[in-house]
């Protein structure tokens, strides 16, 4: 229950922007001015030997000057229109590779937008066809308009689309603002915490400065320095440790080679002794038989 009721404090303006969204683009679909757009289609024909292309190079200089005044002059007439707004109605649109001319004209009402693109083109094929002596090219109308059964515009799916669209964009901005750091002087917006027993805590947040308080002024860190004669007193100590580690062992190499000389002088003691009594042993056989001789 508390994770849900922090989620909607959190999302509320994405979860009000994108409905209200949608409600502004049904509401536009619904009150604006329905647009009827009707077209009609003009064909350019080569004549006097000209070739295709060149066909398709005056269709598209004619669909050029389509609202100059010598060829609105004539349809404004007919339909009641003056020649600055009928000029703002049609429109033609031409192909790079067909003698193709489309003449578009849009009204709020599907009758007088046909009967737009109709007179215009009439107007243009007698303009065209005046200089087909010249050009090599007549121009001749290839379908007229019919008025449309449905308005263009507006789009009812089109425009909730936008609409919510618009709506997600203006609640992502909201949330972002929310999210940016509090302007200074103002108290921060508190930052909720969910304990572990669920009990809601509020972080601890900065006071604010009242009138003609000044903001106190910070200690400067404390930092140890050693003492220098602590420092020399501890780098003698030290050396006298490790001078009198190196006298120990000096001395004790010192024992252990008078041991090794004394095991040597032992050794070469009891090889002097018997080879005395060997000597000894040699001699008394010697004088054994010598005496046995003289007896």
């Amino acid at each position: 229950m508390v994770t849900t009721d922090r989620s909607l404090r959190r999302w509320w303006p994405m979860l009000a922007a994108v409905p209200l969204g949608a409600l502004c683009g049904g509401g536009y679909a619904l009150a604006a001015a329905p647009a009827y757009v009707a077209n009609a289609y003009v064909m350019a024909v080569p004549r006097g030997g000209a070739d295709s292309a060149t066909a398709v190079n005056f269709a598209q200089a004619y669909g050029r000057i389509i609202s100059q005044p010598e060829i609105l002059l004539g349809p404004a007439a007919k339909t009641g229109l003056p020649l600055a707004e009928l000029s703002g109605r049609v429109e033609a649109v031409t192909s790079p590779d067909a003698p193709m001319i489309q003449i578009s004209g849009t009204a709020d009402r599907a009758r007088l937008a046909a009967k737009e693109a109709n007179t215009v083109a009439e107007s243009l094929v007698a303009f065209g066809n005046a200089t087909t002596a010249q050009t090599g090219v007549r121009l001749l109308p290839f379908a007229t308009a019919a008025a449309p059964a449905a308005p263009s515009s507006p789009s009812r799916a089109i425009d909730l689309a936008v609409g919510t669209a618009a709506g997600v964009l203006l609640g992502g901005l909201v949330l972002l603002a929310r999210r940016a750091p509090a302007v200074a002087g103002e108290p921060a917006v508190p930052v909720e915490l969910v304990g572990a027993e669920g009990l809601v805590a509020e972080l601890p947040q900065p006071r604010s400065l009242a009138e003609g308080e000044s903001v106190p002024e910070r200690e400067p860190a404390q930092t140890d320095t050693p003492d220098p004669a602590e420092t020399a007193a501890e780098t003698a100590e030290t050396a006298e440790t490790a001078e009198t580690a190196e006298t120990e062992t000096e001395g004790e190499a010192e024992a252990d080679g008078t041991d090794e000389t004394g095991t040597g002088d032992e050794a070469g003691t009891a090889e002097t002794g018997a080879t005395d009594e060997g000597g000894s042993a040699r001699e008394d056989a010697r004088e054994r038989p010598a005496a046995k001789a003289r007896r």
